[in-house]
């Protein structure tokens, strides 16, 4: 929902569903207030599939219902971001005329829309493109043409795509509790929108954020996107080698994980046991923390030396002058950040999406609201609000059927 600078975001993740229903300053689009937040289960999607339809609608049902109720607000346009595996990133050229010898908005446009329709994406949905650079002339490396004198544009722009089957599928699912989508943010492409400081970008940084299910890597030089990639591993699979070396079930597994994940553990707790009967009465033995310790270090070190094959790719492995940035839950870790610093030669530190508390006794100044927060700064910022009332039947007639469907039984 946009209306009167009221915008509502939905992150679709493996685990929970995050809404945030918040409003923007006209005079700075950095200041806003947060009118409603809540995080439910996901226990029906997987790397961005649904698995079992009613399950996930309920899911997100139930995170926009508590939502709208803290905010006091109703919600019937929303901006989604999620993960998804069949994300795609291509680089695409394209060139044109310029007739009037003056680079305008339009032509701007034209190339872009030129260089989506250049590429052949069959069964895919081109979600975003994002220009690299222009080319004016003979000039590269600009980033803002509009007003230059040229007789030819050409740009280097990234498609961002997923598969078209699974992103109607989500968007089925959103529109059977009664809500429009309005715009659809890859993770991958919303990720360093807020994390990232422009010096940062200009220095040359990678941004790498750990999912359930993947892992996203966006590196940027000279305040542009330069490349990015999905590895297909994240945090679950951590959850999933504990059930099997320790032998127990998933949900125990996740409560070791949550409750004793270290990759460092202090010399004073390397001989401690965890009774696993505290979790559940069906486990009569023990684990040591240092044992957990090891299959957690384990998985996150596979993590972070994919990260560093896929900087090789880019020609940016120990040439990034900057850092590393981690974001998410999972990167509070102790122990994480050290061996990033390890394995990667760099400096790595938490990314935190904002510096300021805006609700009472509530903080979303922690990397598990990253996506979320992300996404609606990406909304303000490409999409253009409008103040222009315009009637519409079938939205007033779903609002009505909304409003009946959440007040009987």
């Amino acid at each position: 929902m946009k209306a009167n600078n009221i915008i509502t975001s939905i992150d679709i993740g493996s685990s929970k569903i995050r809404t945030i229903i918040w409003s923007f300053n006209d005079e700075n689009n950095k200041d806003f207030n947060v009118l409603g937040i809540w995080i439910s289960n996901s226990n029906a999607i997987r790397k961005g599939n649904i698995l079992d339809m009613e399950e996930f609608k309920n899911n997100l049902d139930k995170s926009l219902e508590e939502a709208e109720k803290m905010a006091w607000e109703q919600v019937f346009w929303v901006y989604l971001s999620f993960n998804s595996s069949s994300f795609d990133v291509i680089s695409s050229k394209w060139i044109i005329a310029i007739p009037w010898e003056e680079i305008t908005q339009e032509d701007i446009d034209r190339v872009l829309d030129m260089a989506k329709n250049g590429v052949d994406l069959p069964n895919r949905e081109i979600l975003k493109i994002v220009p690299e650079y222009f080319i004016v002339d003979l000039e590269d490396g600009v980033k803002n043409p509009i007003g230059m004198s040229a007789r030819k544009l050409e740009v280097i722009a990234h498609i961002f795509s997923m598969n078209k089957n699974i992103l109607n599928n989500i968007k089925k699912a959103v529109s059977d509790v009664w809500i429009e989508v309005y715009d659809v943010f890859p993770n991958l492409l919303s990720s360093p929108e807020w994390v990232l400081t422009k010096r940062q970008k200009e220095l040359w940084v990678v941004c790498v954020d750990i999912w359930a299910s993947t892992t996203w890597i966006t590196v940027f030089e000279e305040g542009v996107l330069q490349y990015s990639s999905v590895i297909p591993i994240g945090w679950d699979n951590v959850t999933n080698d504990i059930a099997l070396w320790v032998r127990t079930s998933i949900d125990v597994a996740e409560k070791l994980k949550i409750d004793y994940s270290e990759l460092w553990i202090n010399e004073s707790s390397r001989d401690e046991e965890v009774n696993l009967v505290d979790f559940w009465s069906g486990e009569e033995w023990t684990v040591s923390k240092l044992y957990l310790s090891k299959i957690i270090t384990a998985r996150y070190e596979e993590i972070l030396f994919f990260v560093k094959d896929e900087l090789k790719k880019a020609w940016r492995d120990w040439m990034l002058p900057e850092w590393v940035i981690l974001v998410w839950w999972w990167v509070k870790e102790n122990g994480l950040i050290e061996t990033a610093k390890d394995i990667l030669k760099l400096p790595a530190f938490i990314g935190i999406p904002v510096e300021k508390d805006m609700l009472l006794e509530t903080s979303i100044s922690d990397p598990i609201f990253a996506s979320v927060i992300w996404n609606m700064v990406l909304a303000n910022k490409y999409i253009v609000p409008t103040n222009n009332f315009t009637l519409n039947i079938w939205w007033i007639f779903q609002s009505i059927i909304k409003v009946l469907k959440k007040m009987l039984p």
